[in-house]
């Protein structure tokens, strides 16, 4: 069944930055988190030839089918996950490398905006968060789980420190009747914490980027993701990666570092490691945030950072997961 389209329009963060830090804009390029379609727009706007827009999720290939007409063939479309972007482009491209490559890890306004599909603490419906709308729900996930097993998600997906608290508050909840809506949970949640001060999140923020990363293995996309991103880049090629939270862009930052030979040399007591030649370099040494204005327009940027690694010749090669900070949980397959 075909689900109404947002009222509010999206608005991509950091497209500004992104496209003048990788000026002049040309060949082809993949936004690798389609969404609603802003940074292929962008891109497409700035001068690349074409772009490949890649998601998970049925809903946004169903609305760029009709916006994307005006760009005709400069616009490709592919439903999949971003840890295969390899593939997609390969298969687009007969094999060919591209120029530059954009990911905006955050979820999608588009997705937050519709209560049906359970990703918002702040609107009632089912307790759902797939991406791809396919798999275990985060329903299944609440209702299913132990309560250790909880707790270590909510602990390492979410930073949340009352995730003991809170797992065993879901548990006896859970044990009178199902946790089947978004506002059940919210109120289960909320409930086990103290009430926020001014200008701090809402409770349930944690819980539900937790879950939320769990349903959609969200850390092992990631790091696949950037392992793809460095096998299908041509040399020069750029990758732009947008964040939303510590987590992610301690992943980001940490694989990019590496990958620019930049991972450091360990203990001057251990033996000298012979360092691999680098296959990014930095072009942002340092995260690039949104300025006061962006946020003032767009409050969804206000946590967004900006990095972005150009490919050099150097062949891909395989990375040490472990190396890239990804969380523990993340190891066993993000559950």
């Amino acid at each position: 069944m075909t689900q109404a389209a947002p009222e509010a329009p999206h608005v991509p963060v950091l497209l500004t930055p992104i496209l003048r830090e990788v000026a002049p804009v040309s060949g082809v390029w993949l936004d690798g988190t389609l969404g609603a379609g802003g940074y292929a727009r962008g891109l497409l706007e700035a001068g690349a030839e074409r772009v490949i827009g890649v998601d998970r999720d049925p809903l946004a290939l169903e609305l760029a089918a009709e916006w994307g007409a005006d760009y005709g063939t400069r616009l490709a479309l592919v439903q999949g996950v971003f840890s295969e972007l390899d593939t997609h482009a390969a298969g687009v491209l007969d094999g060919g490398l591209l120029d530059g490559i954009v990911l905006d890890l955050g979820v999608s306004s588009m997705q937050l905006d519709l209560a049906e599909r359970g990703f918002s603490f702040a609107k009632d419906g089912p307790l759902d968060m797939r991406m791809s709308q396919d798999g275990p729900s985060a329903a299944d996930l609440v209702n299913g789980s132990s309560e250790a097993e909880l707790a270590d998600i909510l602990y390492h997906y979410g930073e949340e420190r009352a995730s003991r608290r809170i797992a065993r508050a879901i548990v006896a909840a859970r044990a009178e009747a199902p946790i089947e809506t978004t506002l059940r949970l919210t109120e289960i949640v909320t409930s086990c914490l103290p009430r926020p001060k001014p200008g701090q999140s809402h409770p349930a923020t944690r819980s539900f980027q937790a879950l939320r990363i769990a349903v959609n293995t969200e850390f092992h996309e990631l790091i696949s993701g950037l392992e793809a991103a460095e096998r299908a880049l041509k040399p020069g090629g750029l990758l732009a990666v947008v964040s939303f939270h510590s987590l992610e862009d301690r992943i980001v930052k940490r694989f990019m570092q590496l990958r620019a030979g930049r991972g450091g040399q360990g203990s001057r007591h251990a033996p000298q490691i012979e360092q691999e030649q680098p296959r990014f370099t930095l072009v942002n040494r340092k995260a690039i945030a949104a300025d006061a204005e962006e946020c003032a327009a767009n409050p969804r940027a206000r946590s967004a950072l900006l990095r972005i690694a150009r490919r050099t010749a150097e062949p891909a090669g395989a990375v040490d997961r472990e190396g890239v900070g990804l969380p523990r949980l993340a190891l066993k397959g993000d559950h």
